[in-house]
């Protein structure tokens, strides 16, 4: 793992200077430990790092890959779907799920689960493994288009090789699925039990279970981000603890957004009237956009939080800054950053690309 971009920006390192005791959060060895006064430092940077990441295009970008790779993801949600239960059941158990997104989305989504199960369901044996390969291959491209994301805002460069990478894309990849399944199958758990539990006692254990569905949903959800977070960018993994106020802030986002974008699309714009036909598909993608935007703001303030403390915040026995492993582990620096010294930051960047670009090309001649 490289972590030459801590140099490049010259932050203050605990190994050169002695802590600041008036810092903030300087001896949290957790985010919930953190005092006000860090938070607020900690989200006047992230407010700041939106445009120097410029996370606006990460999320684009990212929507775009999630979309090449949607239809190969519910495929492979299907067949493993398809292992322990009836396929035909999935459609009936995802109708709670497509119930939070925006009714074009809904849509485009069933019209896939059915092409899917249709041409699945006799699939079996060698060929359901060989399909399942071909299917989590497909959806690798939105793990691998988080995985740079990733690398980006917590400022590292990607080092792995080929197959490392490939390998932990695929991981990525295969776990999204199984969490996608755990949530299919949660769904259906917790229906089956409201609907036996309503007949004995009453409205109330139905409210009861539905709440326990969303809380369940969410914790999952968190757990699902987390687990993207912790082991998509190249670096050191961060304990869990630091990175559950980022996973928790970007389900309840990506809740926010399901939410709120249904009502825009179906109160107060018109897209059938700007897009025709077309419709369908950019709300599609503007929902992706902005689910990408919410996941990596929480990404966003994980970074910035480990940037506040200077405890390890990474996985192992405890190491002093510079020994870490991860940039943002190592870096001690609390301080909000103006646009100069952001400018000088994007140069160095650009400059270290343009060295380490001359290194591998001299090397193949």
């Amino acid at each position: 793992m490289n972590n030459a971009n801590s140099t490049e920006d010259e932050p203050r390192s605990a190994v050169s200077e002695p802590l600041p005791k008036a810092t903030p959060g300087a001896d949290a060895n957790s985010p919930w430990a953190m005092p006000m006064a860090a938070w607020l430092r900690v989200v006047k940077r992230v407010w700041v790092m939106v445009g120097f990441h410029e996370l606006g295009l990460l999320s684009a970008g990212l929507a775009f890959y999630t979309f090449l790779a949607l239809t190969p993801l519910i495929a492979a949600t299907v067949m493993v779907y398809g292992l322990v239960a009836d396929v035909g059941m999935v459609r009936k158990q995802m109708a709670s799920i497509v119930e939070v997104v925006p009714a074009d989305v809904a849509h485009l989504l069933e019209e896939q689960l059915l092409r899917i199960i249709s041409t699945n369901s006799g699939v079996t044996g060698l060929a359901l493994v060989i399909a399942l390969f071909f299917a989590v291959y497909g959806g690798m491209r939105a793990a691998g288009g988080m995985m740079s994301a990733l690398n980006i805002i917590n400022e590292e460069r990607e080092t792995r090789g080929f197959f490392v990478k490939t390998f932990r894309t695929g991981g990525l990849t295969l776990a999204a699925v199984l969490l996608a399944l755990t949530g299919v199958l949660s769904g259906g758990v917790f229906a089956w039990l409201q609907i036996q539990t309503s007949v004995y006692l009453g409205g109330v254990t139905q409210l009861l279970f539905k709440i326990l569905t969303w809380v369940f949903a969410i914790a999952l959800g968190s757990s699902g981000f987390a687990l993207i977070m912790r082991y998509g960018p190249d670096r050191r993994p961060a304990k869990w603890r630091w990175l559950a106020p980022g996973s928790l802030l970007a389900t309840l986002l990506w809740l926010a957004v399901s939410f709120g974008f249904s009502l825009y699309v179906a109160y107060i714009s018109d897209y059938n009237a700007t897009y025709g036909s077309l419709s369908a598909i950019v709300v599609f993608l503007m929902w992706l956009f902005l689910s990408a935007y919410g996941v990596l703001l929480g990404a966003l303030l994980n970074a910035e939080i480990e940037r506040q403390t200077f405890c390890d915040t990474t996985t192992g026995p405890t190491r002093p800054p510079g020994e870490r492993g991860a940039v943002l582990a190592d870096v001690v620096d609390d301080g909000v950053p103006s646009a100069e010294q952001l400018e000088k930051r994007k140069r160095r960047r650009a400059e270290a690309e343009r060295r380490r670009a001359d290194r591998m090309f001299s090397t193949q001649k």
